[in-house]
Parts: structure tokens; C-alpha cells; sequence
């Protein structure tokens, strides 16, 4: 596709408005402002409203609406409204292309955005790259940076796992051991776990004794545990969907009071307390943490904002219901994704689908992202050949019941060497 420039498209405006506003009886600078500012900006939203992800695609919901009303609050972008068009992919790489077919052709929406599990991104990236609609993901696999997938797919939001365990594993080397048991959810996300975590233990001198891959929409774990071999130092843990407390509950049930030292992703908790009964075993235990879920002594302005903004309390569970869990690690993602597309349009002096292309190579573009309210995650540095975006990392250790942070990774841990350069694709 050749470019568009702005100049060009804002030229092609003001020759169908200056007819326009001629037989209308109307100033053109008043005709210009009401189209500019009366069509809402349309975003796609691939929510996981059923299905394994369902507990994610809630709190995706609450987070992308709560950034809409604050992006729209002061003003929108560009001066238009967002208006969010949500259609739920039921977690399922098949409904997702079909969804993100609704969005360019039926919906007339602008960009796509939200989708979380892998599987889900795999299968609809290729139907939004043929449709040429803009794919914001928000989902940590390495499909995007891996060069898997096309140039209008990018993650601007939310850093990725290789990134994260890459960050991780000299921490739980140095920490709390180097024979490792992995326990992941057998597809791509649980994979990539497995394959970048295995490098990066064994860059530390550790060696992962088993791998034990779980489907993800299993039920009960107990027949997969006798699995872990005896001299087993560290349990590495990752598990999605909606038996995660079952999991954990019944890891703690056969290992007793004589369990490894174990470390988990935070994944293996979300939108769990962790005070619900049959998790003590979890105290002094290690997660790792997009976001901590809990308020730290340091918390930042911008989480207090955020947290307020979302719904959240300082325990990382709705103001309304503190039984009500957030996936706090996670959907940061959304409202700082929502942003980076603002900051896109308005670089790219975007009017519409005709300046998709422009979008892209706007985003394309940016590099730092400093913490900040579109940013209350932390600082962040955006590669635009490889469409990922870098962040610190955290791990909080349980004790009493809460998880405190014990340990932030610099943004240089997390760098890896670029696997694919999309900026060389063609739009």
C-alpha cells in the first residue's frame, strides 16, 4: 500500500467539504469541525467474555473502558470520541478471525484491539493483516517479536515472555535453586515458557529436570504431579484459565509441608485471593508480577490514579466486592495500549481508515515511553522493527497472606536481540 501522508489525506478532506459545505450554506472551518469532531474513533474489541479466558476478558473490559472515559474526558483523540465496538471471540482462534472479520467489514471500525491469549492472537493476525486493520494486541507471547505474524500486528502495551523469564531466571538461580520442574499450559503461551525459560536457566548454569504440560482446559492436576522428579530444587508454575485455584490448592495438598521452593507466574493466581482457604502453603513463595497486585510503600501517583480510575483497592480487588479479584498483572495493558494509539493517531494526523498505514508507522516510531498516566505501569522502551514493547519486571514474595515486592528488573535484563524487522514488510 503506498503511504498516505497527512497532508495529503487532510487535502482530499477539505476538496469533499468545501462541496459539501457549499450546498449545506455553511462556513467550511465549521463544516471541517463538525466532522472532525462528531465520528467517533471506532475500536474493535476482541474480548474473552467466555471461554478459558473469560476471567481475563472481564477485567480487560473494566480497564479499556475506565482509559476510554479518561482519554475521552480530556478530550478524545484528535478531537473525536472513542466509541469502543466489543464483540467476545469466546477465547477461540476460529471466532477470533471471525471477529476481527467483523470489526473491518461489518463494524467499520478503525483499529482491532484487546485480544489476550495466544492461540487466540495466532489465529486471528493473519485475517487482520489481509484486511490491512490495525492489530493492537495485549497478550505477553513471543508471536509478535518472533516475527511469527505480519506488520499490523503489534504489542505495544505489555512486554512479552521471553522478555519476562529472560528477566526472571537469575533471580530463581541465585535465589532459590537450579534443578527446575516447569508445570505450563500446554499451548503456544505455555510453550513459550517453556522453551525461553529452559534457555534462560541454563545460561545460569541451572537445567530444567521436567517439563510438564497441562491442557489448558483441564479440570484437575493431582495424576500430573507424581511427575516432578525427587531432587526437583525449584517448582516453576504457570497456569491459565478457570481452574487456577484448583491447581494450586491441590499442589499444596501433595507436597505437604515438605514442598520445594517454588516460583510462579502471577497467571497461576489472577483473579484469586490469596487468602482463600487451602493456599497457606503459598507463604513464602515467589510470583512473578506484571504489576503488583497489591499496593507497595512506593506506589507511584499514577497507579493511585489508575487503581481509583479502574476500580481497584490497595489489595488488588473491586471497591465493590473485595471477593472480586482483578487480573491486576495484566490488564494494565489495555489502558496503556488505548494511549499508545492515541499518541499514534495524533502523530500520524489520523482521519481515518485511508490513514491506517500512517498509524502504523507512527507507532512504528516511538522509542521511549517514560512512566507517566498514560504509563502507570513504569517506563517502557518500544522497538518498532519487532513491534514489542520492553518494561520491568517484578517479583513479590507471599508473606501473611499479601504479596510485598522483593525485586524490579531494569528494562536492559529484559532485552533480547531482534528476531525480525516488519518495518522491511510492505503496508
Amino acid at each position: 500500500m503506498t503511504k498516505i501522508t497527512t497532508a495529503t489525506t487532510r487535502r482530499g478532506a477539505l476538496k469533499t467539504l468545501t462541496a459539501g459545505a457549499a450546498a449545506a450554506g455553511l462556513p467550511l472551518w465549521a463544516r471541517y469541525a463538525q466532522a472532525q469532531s462528531s465520528e467517533p474513533i471506532r475500536i474493535g474489541f476482541q474480548v474473552h467474555r467466555t471461554g478459558i479466558g473469560a476471567a481475563y476478558g472481564r477485567w480487560y473490559d473494566r480497564t479499556t473502558q475506565a482509559a476510554v472515559k479518561m482519554i475521552n474526558d480530556a478530550g478524545g483523540i484528535n478531537g473525536r470520541m472513542i466509541e469502543i465496538v466489543a464483540e467476545d471471540d469466546g477465547t477461540d482462534p476460529k471466532r477470533g478471525a471471525e471477529v476481527v472479520e467483523k470489526f473491518a467489514n461489518q463494524h467499520g471500525c478503525d483499529i482491532g484491539f484487546g485480544t489476550l491469549f495466544s492461540h487466540v492472537v495466532i489465529g486471528s493476525a493473519p485475517r487482520a493483516g489481509e484486511l490491512k486493520l490495525p492489530y493492537f494486541v495485549v497478550s505477553e507471547g513471543h508471536h509478535v517479536a518472533s516475527g511469527m505474524l505480519n506488520r499490523w500486528t503489534l504489542q505495544p502495551g505489555i512486554t512479552d515472555v521471553k522478555s519476562q523469564v529472560q528477566a526472571m531466571a537469575p533471580f530463581v538461580s541465585e535465589t532459590l535453586g537450579k534443578k527446575v520442574t516447569m508445570i505450563f499450559p500446554d499451548f503456544a503461551f505455555g510453550h513459550d515458557h517453556r522453551d525461553y525459560f529452559t534457555a534462560a536457566i541454563e545460561a545460569q548454569g541451572g537445567q530444567v529436570l521436567e517439563h510438564i504440560a497441562i491442557p489448558p482446559t483441564e479440570t484437575s492436576f493431582t495424576k500430573y504431579f507424581p511427575k516432578i522428579p525427587r531432587d526437583t530444587e525449584v517448582i516453576y508454575h504457570v497456569m491459565v484459565g478457570p481452574a487456577v485455584l484448583t491447581f494450586v490448592k491441590e499442589l499444596g495438598e501433595f507436597f505437604g509441608p515438605s514442598r520445594p521452593e517454588m516460583f510462579g507466574f502471577i497467571d497461576s493466581l489472577e483473579a484469586v485471593d490469596i487468602g482463600s482457604p487451602g493456599l497457606e502453603f503459598l507463604d513464602g513463595t515467589y510470583f512473578w508480577e506484571g504489576n503488583p497486585r497489591y499496593a507497595q510503600e512506593n506506589q507511584s501517583e499514577f497507579d493511585k490514579v489508575y487503581r481509583a480510575a479502574v476500580g481497584v483497592d490497595d489489595n488488588g480487588a473491586s471497591v465493590s466486592d473485595p471477593k472480586d479479584v482483578s487480573t491486576y498483572a495484566h490488564m494494565f495493558g489495555c489502558w496503556e495500549t488505548l494511549y499508545v494509539v492515541k499518541a499514534g493517531m495524533e502523530a500520524a494526523g489520523y482521519a481515518g481508515p485511508q490513514d491506517r498505514a500512517s498509524l502504523i508507522e507512527a507507532v512504528e516510531a516511538m522509542t521511549e515511553m517514560p512512566e507517566s498516566q498514560a504509563h502507570p505501569q513504569g517506563a517502557k522502551l518500544f522497538n518498532g522493527k519487532t513491534h514489542q514493547v520492553f518494561g520491568h519486571q517484578h517479583v513479590s514474595k507471599v508473606e501473611g497472606g499479601r504479596m510485598k515486592l522483593v525485586h524490579t528488573t531494569s528494562i536492559e535484563d529484559t532485552l533480547y536481540p531482534d528476531e525480525v524487522d516488519y518495518t522491511t514488510q510492505s503496508l
